[in-house]
């Protein structure tokens, strides 16, 4: 069918390139800077992604969990009573 063919246009004796050609470089080259802008992008979220799971586990580590705070009290309280126990024991004993 109708294909159109593309022309060399000459200027001052200079072959040059066609607008078209100039079209499709200038499209390439934006797009092939557009996407490594954005890989690049991507790859840095990627890192941080990474690093704050990273943080995440570690702040984990320094915290203790609601049951095992709960448990420690426990464990004082009944010390504390058990002393509180002993000191009335004495008192009794000596008020007599």
């Amino acid at each position: 069918m109708g294909q159109k063919a593309t022309e060399i246009l000459v200027w001052d004796g200079v072959e040059v390139m066609p607008t078209e050609m100039l079209w499709n470089l200038g499209l390439s080259a934006a797009i092939g800077f557009v996407s490594y802008v954005l890989k690049n992008y991507a790859d840095e979220v990627k890192r941080l992604q990474i690093l704050l799971n990273r943080t995440r586990e570690e702040v984990a580590k320094d915290y203790v969990t609601k049951t095992d705070v709960q448990s420690s009290m426990n464990m004082l309280i009944a010390r504390i009573d058990n002393l509180d126990a002993k000191i009335d024991a004495l008192l009794r004993s000596l008020a007599k």
